[in-house]
């Protein structure tokens, strides 16, 4: 109502200026309304060069290859050869997902995705794919983005706490052993016991250390705590601080719906992490993605079949989420995978074989990108015919042929139909992406930040009275308890009755100076001597022993004599 009659509302208020203002406001606003209708049509269910008749365009080759909004959360994955052309389709992607009104987080390893916030130019490379593919009314445009980042320098913080992350994922951060893994999930199960907080590094450091001191209190009861694996854990912990782990640890924690959100023109919010640094921590880049979705299949309800997704969510170099994963860590990742689904969450992974998946979960990825693979060793080849032999075949062409052969930006793609049964490979070219290519300055980045509903919300760190500070309050208690009971005990000796009277403490300083006295003549007390006395002693002691001697020898002599 405020869009299309704005003097309606305006004529209610007295004061002119404020009816320009309301006035002007509400035409600009129902300006980029109608402006967006037309642009972005998913809104109108109209078309444009990324949609048409409600389906996303992926790509052309001899026939249009769509993907299906409703059959869009049942998981895909982006496979090729470095270089083939994987992120260009990765962001074709995440634009359609944004038109379509549908949330994005995707991980920008290498800066190159913080493009999708700025409106693209003309390029002799996309201006050649549009008149390739015959792609009519194309125009360049920017989409709604949010910068995060784990280090708070390039996006807006992202904090967890250590309680939220659970043992089994701090484990792996920590690269930690069987038995090593065990102690923390004791650790954490303490913590629970005794309503500590574990909320940042130092709370688990403080614990750690507590449950060490006093293992032995504990092993009955939990099991065995061997100091030697504390400390293990301890130098483990060290090593994360290094990399920054501190900074992830911590409150104000991400609300994860902060990330499930729409931009006023209805299109979803693209999430972008900025992970060039963060990459450079494998484990913690991993594992911090693997938590995200924990958190999405926990916190989401169930909302069966959808018309679109809640949210897609892109995990780019997908192969490190599984490399050297212990068998819990994987059986839980295959969990998440396979129910999510039914929270209204797409997983699209993206990786260079297929074969860096477990099989389980390639099983379930029913919508598949694979642009070209190379095969020069025996290894490589079987890998090749291993992803080849995963597609529907296309009696056109021989896949495994094709896999080998296919350009840059060229890739085969099978997408559920209608029923959910896997399409026919289609040899398709990715349609050329809308938004700029490459990365942003970092002047626009912070400015886009600064503008964000996100800015201020999580920049500012919170340490509230957790783990760290109650085990110091309670050690503070402990040690003011043991000086009142010593002062209490003094009182009780100084009450005791002696020849008739209380003693007070004159009597003990005079006991202690009489001992004293007694020592020193009694010849039983020690001083300490300076190096001079030292010396002196020696020398007169040396002079002695010689006279003594001489007249020893003299007397002797004038008995002998």
């Amino acid at each position: 109502v405020l869009y299309i009659f704005p003097g309606f509302f305006s004529s209610t208020i007295s004061n002119p200026a404020a009816i320009r203002f309301f006035d002007r406001g509400c035409k600009q606003r129902y300006n980029q309304f109608i402006g967006n209708v037309i642009r972005y049509p998913t809104i109108s269910k109209g078309v444009n060069s990324m949609f048409s008749r409600d389906k996303i365009w992926i790509g052309k080759g001899a026939v249009p290859v769509y993907l299906l909004p409703h059959m869009a959360n049942r998981h895909g994955l982006i496979a090729g050869a470095t270089g083939t052309g994987k992120t260009v389709t990765l962001k074709v992607l995440a634009e359609s997902f944004s038109d379509l009104g549908v949330p994005v987080f995707l991980a920008d390893i290498k800066g190159e995705l913080a493009g999708l916030a700025v409106k693209g130019a003309s390029h002799p490379k996309i201006e050649e794919r549009v008149s390739q593919l015959a792609i009519d009314g194309f125009s360049y445009e920017s989409f709604p983005v949010q910068f995060w980042d784990l280090f708070g320098q390039d996006g807006h913080p992202v904090r967890t706490t250590i309680s939220e992350m659970g043992s089994l994922l701090l484990a792996r951060i920590l690269n930690l052993n069987e038995t090593q893994a065990s102690v923390l999930n004791i650790v954490f199960r303490i913590a629970d016991d005794k309503g500590l907080l574990l909320l940042d590094l130092k709370d688990l450091k403080a614990m750690l250390q507590y449950v060490g001191e006093n293992g032995k209190e504990f092993t009955l009861a939990y099991g065995n705590i061997s100091k030697q694996t504390v400390g293990a854990i301890q130098r483990n912990l060290i090593a994360l601080e290094d990399q920054g782990g501190e900074l992830f640890f911590g409150e104000p924690e991400l609300d994860i719906f902060d990330w499930i959100k729409t931009a006023y023109d209805g299109r979803g919010f693209i999430n972008i992490l900025h992970s060039v640094k963060l990459y450079q921590s494998p484990s913690l880049y991993s594992t911090f993605l693997l938590w995200m979705l924990s958190e999405l299949f926990e916190i989401l309800p169930e909302a069966g079949d959808l018309e679109k997704p809640k949210m897609v969510f892109f995990f780019d170099e997908a192969h490190l989420l599984f490399g050297d994963a212990p068998k819990s860590l994987l059986e839980k990742i295959e969990q998440v995978v396979r129910l999510v689904r039914s929270k209204g969450v797409g997983i699209y992974f993206v990786t260079q074989n297929p074969m860096d998946l477990p099989q389980n979960v390639l099983n379930q990825l029913g919508n598949r990108i694979q642009h070209a693979l190379r095969a020069y060793t025996p290894a490589e080849i079987k890998k090749l015919e291993a992803a080849a032999e995963s597609f529907r075949s296309n009696p056109v062409f021989d896949t495994k042929t094709a896999i080998a052969g296919l350009a840059t930006g060229e890739a085969l793609i099978s997408c559920l139909d209608e029923d959910g049964r896997p399409g026919i490979v289609e040899r398709a070219f990715i349609l050329p992406p809308q938004s700029q290519l490459g990365t942003i300055d970092d002047a626009l980045r912070k400015q886009i930040m600064a503008s964000s509903a996100m800015s201020g919300k999580y920049e500012r760190e919170q340490d509230r009275v957790s783990a760290f500070e109650q085990l110091r309050d309670r050690q503070r208690e402990g040690s003011e308890d043991a000086d009142k009971a010593a002062i209490r005990q003094t009182q009780r000796k100084m009450a005791e009755p002696e020849s008739g009277r209380s003693r007070d403490v004159s009597d003990y300083n005079r006991e202690a100076w009489d001992t004293g006295s007694r020592r020193r003549s009694s010849g039983r007390g020690y001083s300490r001597q300076t190096p001079m006395e030292k010396a002196t002693n020696a020398v007169f002691s040396t002079i002695g022993r010689e006279v003594g001697r001489t007249l020893i020898r003299g007397i002797l002599g004038s008995l002998k004599k």
